[in-house]
Parts: structure tokens; C-alpha cells; sequence
């Protein structure tokens, strides 16, 4: 019963507020049988309208305690002012009228109240406004409920149950006629509100479109004045952004010079100019940056950004309006000279410059001192092309470059000549290493106190099909160049290994000797250099400490602090390091202490001069007791004549190597020199052992040219 009472509603008319059967139900039952029936119909009918809201436990639950505790409440309100709710009804009119208002009044509050808290809680809102916004105006229907039920118990007290059952089915006809009637009401409603809802579109819209009409009448002016200033606006824009791509095109990103591009178009234009006009004359200098790339290694590149730009600066302020300053590229720059008296204002260009690039940068906190090298090629020489304008330019550059840096050249036609040989001389290196055209030879090494061999220096040779033999001062300079001379090195240590490695094998006289080999500026700047040094030696199977490498003194300089780390790792592999040519450079010797090096070669020019300048043989004194004190070998190069080994001898200097002792070899000499006897020395020396102890020993050459 409950379940269906539930169901069913009646809804006042154009407002949204049902009068519920359960709801009266529940009073005509509290009326009827009195609290305890009413509030176990109240419990039942909060489940099963829960059930049919929701099938959460807790929404059940809740519901379901919520209509015990109102009715509870209510059922203790009434019998608190009014005694027992089932005897209510024998009771006069309008004492019965009261009660049962206060019961409907009671049940309305409790319940609403319940539920206003719960929902209160859920939504994050004050209660107070919960209840006014969702249960005011629910009152009706409790009142309404306790009206039908009040009329209902009423009768059935008046008139008999049987009479009220009776008249059920009357109700029930009157019920659902009434339903049909509000549901013919809704849709007369409903339609007459949809025409009404239609009728307000359709006069919105007229409204509408008549305001949008004149609003459109109003905005063609100012949309046509926008217009018009759009289309200024991007033509502006156009025309900044031609501008900016002009400027990008023509000018370096960096130093905001004008580029290749824009020298190019310039000496176009002179050089036309030049052809017609015959006393008029210009010049270019091609200048590039002497040991730029040291700067880039040890500040970073950062710093080498701000050099070129510090650089560009400086350039601008030695030229004239009419000149111009491009970056090509890198560290290179070039600057036309337009407008020139003779070929002396060039030079005189030239000397300026690297006057002014005489004054340190100041670079974030870092002093940086550079040079340049400086290449000028003159109008006067003829030219129909920018191209080769600029290329001899950078000819003479590279000869300024040649004859030791921070000079100018001017440009002949006889540098031309050497470039093409130089160019021939650069393809034919490329293709001797492929053709085995390379050849090592060994220079000994010999101790100055008793003439004993101690090992030798591989020297490269280059055996050229066309021309001969080629001295290596011609050729080593262009490997480093064209950096050629990483996989000629790399040759020249495995060969120079292969052959130390069968002497030894060939006599055990031969077991302490050393083979020196040397590394170019280049080769250790390769990452994989310790790498190629450790395979070699385990490919040849040739003992670590009997490899000498040899650095020259500028080349460990140039870059001290990336040398002092290269030689810790070469250290660890147990070969021995020596520095070339000390003395020549500008060594430090803070730094020298710091490098692991053995041995000190002293260059041949001191040698060479030793008897014959007091200061000289002061040097190599100086050499010799600093190598001393600091643990280290001596071996002086180019030894040539008997007065200089005394001298090399009463300094107390270790190893001597040079044309005295033998030219370099090939390896077949001296594979057929050191295997005729252990004791090879007393062959070719008859008088050996006396020439090795006294003071001026007269030694010959132990192999002839």
C-alpha cells in the first residue's frame, strides 16, 4: 500500500508543489491507530520513496530515519498538548482542527528540517538558506495531507467506513479526471507558452536585426577608417620587414658589419669605377686573426663572440666614411679602401691597424692581447672580378701568416705562382699515404759520457714520384695546414713502433732502446690521441717506457692548461714525454714544473752556436742545470762538430743527436749497422773507448751521409 501511495501525487496548478497520498496517508493512519502505527508507516514509506530515489544504502537510510524522527516528534508534540492522537477525532471541531494543524505544522518543520541539514552539509551551504530555498514553500503540501486526512478520519468517524470505502472509487474517478484535467491544463499551458516564448523570439529578433542594422550602419565608418589604417600598418610593416631582411641579408648577425654579400656588390662598383676612370685607384686588406682559435679553446667561445665583435669596433675607428669594414666569416675580416693615393696609404692602413690592435681587450674580466695577419691586394694589379680581388687578398694574407704572423704582405704575382704549387703540393700529400710515397727514417741518439747507442728519432721523408725526395720543411707546414698531418703522425708512430719492436727482437742488446717520435700542435688536440698511442703500442707489443714523444715548446703553450691534462694521461700510459726544441719558445716555468715531462731537447741553434757566443753555451749551461734540478734528461740536437760535443760533454749534457753521430737512416741500414756486432761502436770507432773519456774526443760520424 505504501509502496503505491507513494506514487501517487497531486499537483496544484501552475505551481510546482505536489499534494502527496503517502503524506496523507500517514496522518489518517497517526489519526486512525494512533503514534506508533503512524510512525512505523512513516519509516516504511521513507524506504521505499528512498528505494525509488536512489539505491545507495545511505540515501535509503537516511530517508528512512528522517521519517522516524519527524514523526516521532510529531507524534510527542501532539500528545504533549493534546493527549492521545487516535482519540483526537471524538473530539470537538475545532479542538480537532487545532491538533491536527500542529501535527501537520510539527511534521512539516521536522522534516523539512532534517533535510535541509543533510543537504546543507552536501552542497557547502548555510542551512538557513537551504531550507528557505528548498522546503518553504513545501508547507502546503504537509497542510494539504493533514486537511484530506483530517476530512477522511472525520467521515469515517460520521459516516462508517464502509461508506468512505464506498466512496473510494468515486474519489479515484474524481482523482484521475482531475489528473487528466491538469495534464490538458500543462499542455494548454505548455503550447500557450511556447506561441508566447515563439512570439518573444520572433520580436527579439525583429529588434535584433534592427538594432544590428544600425549598429552596422554605425560601424561601416569606423570599420572602413580601421581599414584603411590596417592597411597603413602593414604597409609600414611590409616595409620594415624588407628593410630588416635587406640589413639581414647584407650585414653579419654578429658584429652588425656588412658581410660578403654587401663587399662583393661594393667592389663590383669600384671596380667599374676603376676601369673608367684610370687615376682612379682602391684596395682591399684581407686581415684574419692570429691564434684566434686559442682564444675560443681557453675562454670559451662566448669570449671569442666578444672579441670579434671588440675587434669590429676597433676596425670602424681606423677607416675613413668613404671605407668599408665586412666580416667574411670566422675571424677573417676585409676593408676597402676607396679612394686611394698609391699603394703606400694601404701599407700604411696595414701598420695603423695593428698599431691599434696593439691594446689588450678587456673582455668580461679577462685581458686578452691578439694579432692579426694582414693580406692587401691593390687595384693597380688589374681585376675584373671581386673574387679574385679577394682571393689574392687572402694569398698575401696567408704569406704574412707564413713569415711568422702579426705582419702584412702585399700581393704579387709570384704568390699567385706558389698558391697554384702550394694547391698542387696539398692534392699530391692527400694522395701519398694511399701510394706509400712516405718514408721513416732514424736518427740515433747517442749518451754524450761513453758513446753508447740509446735509441733514435723517426723522421718522415716523402719520396716523390715527380720530384724526388721533398724536404719535410717543405711539406710538414702544409700537412698542419690542411690537417693532413693527424693521419700522417699516426703513420709515422705505428711504423716507427713495428721497427723498434724487431731491433729489439733481433739482438737483446737492443732491448733498452728508445724510439722518439714527434707530435705536431695538431695531433694533440685530437680527443682520441691517448687512445691511438695505447692501441699501437699493443699492437706492436713495444713496452710503454720505451716510447719518447716529443711536443714542441709552442705547441704545449698555446694551450697550457688543456697540455698540462693531455701529457697527466700520456704520462699514465708509461711512455716518456719530451719537450722539442726548449728554449725557443716561451715556456713558463711555473708551468714547466707542472707538465710530467723527462727530457729536454735543446734546439739546434744554440748548439750550433755554442763555441762561438759565451751567451749561447750560458743558455745551454742554464738548460742542463734546470733539467737537473728538476729530475730531467738533456739531449742536444744538432751536434756537427767534435769542439761542440766537448763543450755539450763538460756541461754535463746526457744524450747528443746530430750529422757528427749520422744523418738520418733508413730502416735497412741501420737494421744491418746495429746487427754486425753487440759491441758496434768498436767497428766503426777503432779508438772509441778513448774518444768518450777524454775532453775533446775526436768522434766521426758512426754512418756516413
Amino acid at each position: 500500500m505504501m509502496l503505491v501511495s507513494s506514487r501517487f501525487s497531486v499537483q496544484i496548478p501552475r505551481v510546482n508543489t505536489n499534494i502527496t497520498i503517502s503524506d496523507a496517508f500517514i496522518f489518517l493512519v497517526l489519526l486512525l491507530y494512533g503514534g506508533v502505527a503512524g510512525i512505523l508507516l512513516a519509516g516504511m514509506e521513507g524506504l521505499f520513496s528512498g528505494l525509488r530515489i536512489s539505491k545507495r544504502p545511505l540515501t535509503v537510510a537516511f530517508n528512512s530515519a528522517m521519517m522516524l524522527a519527524s514523526t516521532s516528534l510529531t507524534v510527542m508534540v501532539v500528545r504533549l498538548f493534546f493527549g492521545s492522537i487516535d482519540n483526537l477525532r471524538f473530539q470537538d471541531l475545532s479542538h480537532f482542527g487545532v491538533a491536527v494543524g500542529t501535527m501537520a505544522l510539527v511534521q512539516y518543520f521536522s522534516n523539512t528540517g532534517i533535510s535541509a541539514i543533510g543537504l546543507a552539509c552536501k552542497q557547502g551551504e548555510s542551512i538557513w538558506r537551504t531550507w528557505q530555498t528548498h522546503y518553504l514553500w513545501t508547507s502546503i503540501t504537509y497542510l494539504s495531507g493533514a486537511l484530506l486526512a483530517a476530512l477522511t478520519a472525520n467521515s469515517i468517524e460520521r459516516v462508517g467506513l464502509t461508506i468512505v470505502l464506498v466512496g473510494a472509487p468515486v474519489i479515484g474517478i474524481v482523482y484521475f479526471t482531475y489528473h487528466k484535467y491538469l495534464n490538458e491544463i500543462k499542455t494548454t499551458s505548455a503550447t500557450a507558452e511556447q506561441a508566447e516564448r515563439e512570439r518573444a523570439e520572433a520580436e527579439r529578433a525583429r529588434a535584433e536585426a534592427e538594432r544590428e542594422r544600425a549598429e552596422q550602419a554605425e560601424r561601416h565608418v569606423e570599420e572602413l577608417n580601421r581599414h584603411i589604417a590596417e592597411q597603413e600598418r602593414i604597409s609600414s610593416q611590409l616595409q620594415e620587414s624588407k628593410d630588416h631582411f635587406r640589413h639581414a641579408a647584407f650585414h653579419d648577425a654578429l658584429t652588425n658589419l656588412p658581410n660578403r654579400a654587401l663587399l662583393t656588390e661594393n667592389l663590383k662598383f669600384v671596380i667599374e669605377r676603376a676601369k673608367n676612370h684610370e687615376d682612379y685607384q682602391f684596395a682591399v686588406l684581407f686581415l684574419d686573426l692570429d691564434r684566434f682559435k686559442n682564444v675560443n679553446d681557453s675562454l670559451g667561445h662566448s669570449i671569442g663572440d666578444q672579441l670579434l665583435i671588440a675587434m669590429a669596433r676597433r676596425l670602424e675607428s681606423c677607416i675613413r666614411d668613404v671605407d668599408m669594414v665586412a666580416r667574411l666569416g670566422g675571424d677573417e675580416f676585409a676593408i676597402l679602401l676607396d679612394g686611394i693615393a698609391s699603394g703606400g696609404d694601404a701599407t700604411n692602413m696595414a701598420r695603423r691597424i695593428q698599431e691599434k690592435l696593439a691594446s689588450p681587450f678587456n673582455l668580461s674580466g679577462h685581458e686578452v692581447f691578439t694579432t692579426t695577419s694582414i693580406g692587401i691586394a691593390l687595384s693597380s694589379t688589374g681585376y675584373d672580378h671581386p673574387e679574385n680581388m679577394l682571393r689574392d687578398a687572402d694569398t698575401a694574407m696567408y704569406r704574412a701568416k707564413a713569415q711568422g704572423k702579426a705582419c702584412y704582405e702585399v700581393f704579387d704575382k709570384g704568390m699567385h705562382t706558389h698558391a697554384v704549387y702550394v694547391l698542387q703540393m696539398e692534392n699530391d700529400l692527400r694522395r701519398a699515404l694511399e701510394r706509400e710515397e712516405f718514408r721513416v727514417y732514424y736518427q740515433p741518439i747517442v749518451t754524450l759520457d761513453n758513446g753508447h747507442l740509446a735509441g733514435f728519432e723517426a723522421l718522415i721523408r716523402w719520396q716523390h714520384p715527380d720530384r724526388g725526395f721533398i724536404n719535410p720543411s717543405d711539406f710538414i707546414p702544409l700537412a698542419e695546414d690542411t690537417g693532413l698531418i693527424v693521419p700522417i703522425g699516426q703513420w709515422i708512430l705505428k711504423r716507427a713502433c713495428q721497427q723498434l719492436a724487431k731491433w729489439q727482437w733481433q739482438s737483446h742488446a737492443n732491448r733498452n732502446l728508445f724510439m722518439s717520435v714527434n707530435l705536431s700542435s695538431k695531433q694533440i688536440s685530437q680527443p682520441d690521441l691517448v687512445d691511438v698511442i695505447r692501441e699501437t703500442l699493443e699492437e706492436t707489443n713495444v713496452d710503454a717506457k720505451h716510447l719518447k714523444l716529443e711536443i714542441t715548446e709552442s705547441a704545449v703553450m698555446d694551450n697550457a692548461e688543456m697540455a698540462v691534462r693531455l701529457l697527466k694521461r700520456l704520462k699514465a700510459l708509461g711512455v716518456s714525454l719530451s719537450i722539442d726544441d726548449f728554449g725557443t719558445g716561451y715556456s713558463s716555468l711555473g708551468y714547466l714544473h707542472r707538465f710530467p715531462v723527462d727530457t729536454l731537447k735543446i734546439d739546434r741553434s744554440f748548439v750550433g752556436r755554442i763555441g762561438e757566443q759565451s751567451e749561447n753555451a750560458e743558455i745551454v749551461r742554464t738548460i742542463v742545470s734546470l733539467a737537473e734540478n728538476m729530475g730531467m734528461d738533456v739531449v742536444a740536437e744538432g751536434v756537427e762538430t767534435l769542439n761542440q760535443l766537448s763543450h755539450l760533454r763538460g756541461l754535463k749534457c746526457q744524450y747528443g743527436q746530430g750529422y757528427l753521430f749520422s744523418r738520418p737512416v733508413d730502416a735497412d741500414s741501420v737494421t744491418a749497422w746495429i746487427s754486425r756486432k753487440p759491441h758496434w761502436q768498436a767497428d766503426l770507432f777503432p779508438a772509441a773507448k778513448e774518444l768518450f773519456v777524454t775532453a775533446k774526443p775526436p768522434v766521426m760520424q758512426l754512418v756516413s751521409a
